[in-house]
């Protein structure tokens, strides 16, 4: 049980971090003229999805990494939004 929890400690942070230089990328430019917006929509309706989803298992992993992904990913929709 312990290294199924570390796998998806693992995996949550490393797929987290992945996303975090091109979010401070795009918060230091303001350049989202290469995001797409119907994309990033989905994106960030389905990482929400994932959040609840997490939350509803107890698993942890899923829930923190979703959280914090869920902060990048809107922050970037809406500058979507204002930067079009």
């Amino acid at each position: 049980m312990l290294s199924q929890e570390l796998i998806g400690y693992l995996a949550a942070s490393l797929t987290t971090l992945s996303f975090v230089p091109q979010a401070l990328h795009t918060f230091k430019t303001r350049d989202v003229s290469g995001i797409s917006l119907a994309m990033y929509g989905c994106f960030t309706v389905g990482v929400a999805l994932w959040l609840v989803y997490g939350w509803l298992l107890g698993a942890w992993p899923i829930v923190l990494a979703n959280a914090i992904t869920l902060a990048l990913a809107l922050a970037i929709l809406l500058m979507k939004l204002r930067y079009r």
